[in-house]
């Protein structure tokens, strides 16, 4: 199936886009108009694209059905600030309420039941509910186009970062459990970033893997290993060192037997183990 965006209706490209670019943060983002009345609106085409400056980016689309713009895009136009919060999964229903397309005026905060508290430098009101609330100034809006679908990118500085203890570890850093945040997919699907769906990929940036085109072909080739298994070899900076013992391990194993046994150390975190075990069936002569 190939898609031509020329060729397909805006809602359709914009469900394959939604899904296929998943999942997505969102962006908790609550503003004030010009008479001060407070607006709250999640938005899933969201990132943090700088440290230093300390920079988010949220897009607010214009609507497909009638090219209209949202509350959220007209507030940070005139204030040019804004609080952008997380989603944990706590939160996540009275989020998806707060989408809703209330008049011009409404209180989000009201409608969704939650709880606004003063900001330091901005004038947004935080949502208390968020473990986590940015306080940003907008730096910049670039519009990407005129017609429904278009999104305009709204560039924020982040002037300060609330943070709530709770959802700290021991060393002070964030505990992806403890925050429990939630992602936006495609159509009405979310995912939760906690407990099993949160994995270890243990990949220094700065050494280097003999990489997948340094592997014995044994090992490379594979039929039984994945290529995320095999990966965890190539992410080696070298070889193993190998004993004789290594070797009359697996003496009386065929090679499928061998693989099965590496995958077995694998899932038990023994990247050591596992890695001899695959040299020194590589280095045999016979299979």
């Amino acid at each position: 199936m190939i898609i031509d965006p020329k060729n397909i209706a805006v809602k359709d490209l914009h469900q394959f886009i939604v899904g296929a670019v998943a999942p997505r943060p969102i962006a908790f983002v609550s503003t004030v108009d010009e008479n001060g009345i407070p607006n709250l609106a999640p938005y899933s085409f969201f990132n943090a694209f700088s440290s230093n400056p300390p920079i988010l980016i949220f897009s607010s689309n214009r609507r497909v059905e009638n090219n209209t713009t949202k509350d959220t895009l007209h507030n940070v136009q005139v204030t040019r600030q804004c609080v952008i919060q997380v989603v944990t999964h706590d939160i996540v229903r009275q989020m998806a309420l707060s989408s809703v397309d209330y008049p011009a005026g409404v209180d989000e905060f009201k409608k969704a039941g939650f709880t606004p508290i003063p900001s330091i430098h901005v004038k947004p009101f935080r949502v208390k509910e968020s473990p986590i609330q940015m306080e940003c100034e907008v730096q910049d809006i670039i519009t990407l186009g005129d017609h429904g679908g278009a999104g305009h990118l709204v560039i924020c500085k982040v002037l300060c970062i609330h943070v709530d203890e709770k959802i700290l570890d021991d060393n002070e850093r964030i505990d992806p459990d403890k925050l429990d945040l939630m992602g936006r997919l495609g159509r009405a699907y979310y995912t939760r970033a906690s407990g099993a769906a949160v994995e270890t990929i243990y990949q220094p940036f700065n050494e280097i893997g003999i990489g997948f085109d340094q592997l014995p072909d044994a090992i490379r080739n594979s039929s039984i290993l994945t290529g995320n298994e095999i990966a965890e070899f190539a992410a080696l900076t070298h070889a193993p060192e190998l004993r004789e013992d290594d070797h009359n391990d697996i003496k009386n194993l065929s090679r499928d037997e061998v693989h099965l046994k590496v995958r077995e150390l694998l899932l038990k975190k023994n990247i050591v183990g596992a890695s001899k075990l695959a040299w020194a069936d590589a280095e045999r002569t016979s299979v």
